[in-house]
């Protein structure tokens, strides 16, 4: 059997950019893979609004990311990303977070280089760690790696906001040079920064498409030519279900009907019609 990682590994040599949207938990991953996308992300902004209500600023823990990724990446066959933060703590820290995304069932994992507690990169008060220890986190990560946890790195860093481009295009040189699997500069304020990025780091490169973010939201093809790999929209299945499920709320305050799928449709998005295939089989004599 083909792991998640070995997956991803085929995608990204394959030519053309891959997409890639958010999930937050099981049913959204579905989704994803049941609409034909070739992978998915669990984004840890999405996660930390899905399982405890709360805004993405380091409040979730490694047991509840990796919790609920087992239970994403076991409702799904396309490889997925997963949200690793800071890695948890110190190079050991980071070796087992590295390690148990692994076991979880994830092809990637992203960790990057804020301060603890981190937040979304698109939000204020944003800080990173010095260039050590961002390499450290890396360095750590690929030792796991290569000791056998069969996953991707993903090497993040948010230094364009608290230091410059400059030093966030360093960072992303570093994490290649110490054997991330793709490189990951969040949040360039123009096209000009994506350009430079992507001609100045060598490798397979991610960016991150919020609507009305700090980056500018492009076509894929704009983004290809640019030089990026993967474009991931992390938000946008979280963003949508929000806006839904308000409007299904005022209609029912309302008294008035709510657009809802038909309930067969609801139920084979859930998996009933295999359940019953499954149950058939099964079935004693009567």
């Amino acid at each position: 059997m083909t792991s998640p990682a070995a997956k991803l590994r085929q995608l990204l040599a394959r030519p053309g950019i891959r997409i890639m949207p958010g999930c937050h938990d099981a049913m959204s991953a579905r989704l994803i893979e049941q609409a034909g996308f070739e992978m998915g992300f669990m984004s840890g902004f999405a996660v930390s609004a899905d399982r405890v209500a709360l805004p993405d600023t380091g409040l979730l823990s490694y047991g509840e990311l990796v919790d609920q990724g087992r239970a994403i990446c076991a409702a799904v066959s396309i490889p997925i990303f997963g949200d690793g933060d800071t890695g948890f703590g110190s190079a050991l820290n980071v070796k087992r977070t590295v390690a148990g995304y692994a076991r979880a069932g994830f092809a990637c994992i992203m960790l990057e280089d804020q301060i603890a507690p981190k937040r979304c990169g698109h939000t204020q008060g944003k800080a990173v760690v010095g260039r050590d220890e961002a390499l450290m986190r890396i360095r750590a990560a690929v030792d796991a790696r290569d000791a056998g946890a069969d996953i991707l790195i993903m090497a993040r860093t948010d230094a364009r906001g608290p230091a410059g481009i400059d030093e966030a295009i360093a960072r992303c040189q570093a994490f290649r040079e110490l054997g991330a699997d793709i490189t990951f500069l969040e949040a360039p304020l123009d096209v000009d920064e994506m350009k430079r990025y992507c001609a100045e780091v060598e490798g397979p490169k991610m960016v991150n498409m919020i609507e009305a973010g700090k980056t500018p939201v492009l076509p894929p093809a704009e983004l290809e030519a640019i030089g990026y790999k993967i474009a991931v929209y992390p938000l946008t299945l979280l963003n949508v279900s929000i806006r839904a499920m308000r409007e299904a709320l005022e209609c029912i305050r309302r008294g008035e009907p709510a657009k809802v799928l038909g309930f067969e449709d609801l139920k084979a998005a859930v998996g009933f019609p295999e359940y019953y295939a499954e149950e058939a089989r099964y079935k004693l004599p009567q």
